[in-house]
């Protein structure tokens, strides 16, 4: 038994019955091994889900830096963002609820939309800011979608997240180009 595997295994059962439903019992008699024997690759229940989210995020694919608008490689980043969410709902309605497990920064999904930004031409003093506003809202969207808060089915829910991509490059658009050189949108 591997952690690649226990981890499969724990995202197979936080899938079907979210975070609440996984036990280190139920997965190690999934496992067909001996409870206590988890804790030899993990160090309980918590450490687990957050290595399982961790191990979600890392499944983002994200766009390469090969020279593509920014526009495109932010829309890019923010679908493929949505569609892991969509796939794995529970688990990012739970790493959304645990600020804990996303107050690490230096992501492969941070760090590449930190890039893209940049490619904008977001200023760096303004580029934190930046950074975290986009992810709130593509963050609060998904969780929207995944509650069913959207009218209409899957293409509808993908006709709004158009637009709302396109409001995004729109304001990012803008604010790079308001901006002065190393000087915030706020005057700072």
């Amino acid at each position: 038994m591997t952690l690649d595997e226990i981890c499969s295994n724990a995202l197979r059962l936080m899938d079907e019955a979210g975070p609440e439903g996984l036990s280190m019992r139920r997965l190690a008699a999934e496992l067909s091994v001996n409870p206590m024997s988890l804790y030899h690759h993990v160090p309980g229940r918590e450490a687990l889900i957050g290595l399982v989210c961790s191990k979600v995020a890392e499944r983002v694919p994200l766009p390469p830096d090969d020279g593509a608008p920014w526009q495109d490689q932010l829309a890019e980043l923010a679908l493929a963002y949505l569609r892991n969410a969509q796939a794995h709902p529970t688990i990012w309605s739970y790493i959304h609820t645990h600020p804990e497990l996303i107050e690490e920064r230096r992501s492969p999904i941070r760090n590449t939309l930190d890039r893209v930004l940049r490619l904008a031409g977001v200023a760096e003093p303004e580029l934190r800011r930046t950074s975290d506003v986009l992810h709130a809202l593509v963050t609060g969207f998904v969780i929207t979608a995944a509650q069913g808060h959207l009218p209409g089915g899957q293409d509808e829910i993908d006709r709004d997240f158009g637009t709302a991509l396109r409001l995004l490059v729109s304001g990012v658009t803008g604010l790079s180009q308001r901006q002065p050189p190393g000087r915030s949108a706020d005057g700072r």
